[in-house]
């Protein structure tokens, strides 16, 4: 039987860190607003292009719009996660779902 993984806080309390498991890139609009909250780097920018392939979007070049039809946000390095759910609350389209790891 596995546990699911909880911190015990200063106080006493406990608290049960939800990591990052998924992203609904239908839903996303590739606002950015995620990566610029996150703190460990779990996520990356690519653009989508015409036929649903993903590619790697430069953010300091503007010219390369033309590859792509939108940008959207994905979980690059879920391993990084440290459960905060910053991305999740700063999404204006609530495209992120979290679990609790499991010991």
């Amino acid at each position: 039987m596995s546990d699911t993984f909880t911190v015990t806080l200063p106080s006493g309390a406990t608290w049960t860190p939800t990591f990052v498991s998924k992203l609904d890139d239908e839903k996303c609009i590739g606002c950015g607003r995620c990566f610029k909250v996150c703190p460990r780097g779990v996520l990356e920018l690519v653009g989508v292009t015409e036929d649903g392939e993903r590619v790697s979007v430069d953010l300091d070049d503007d010219d390369d719009d033309e590859e792509y039809e939108k940008k959207v946000m994905t979980i690059a390095h879920q391993e990084l996660c440290i459960g905060c759910t910053a991305c999740s609350k700063i999404c204006p389209k609530k495209c992120y779902t979290h679990a609790p790891a499991t010991v």
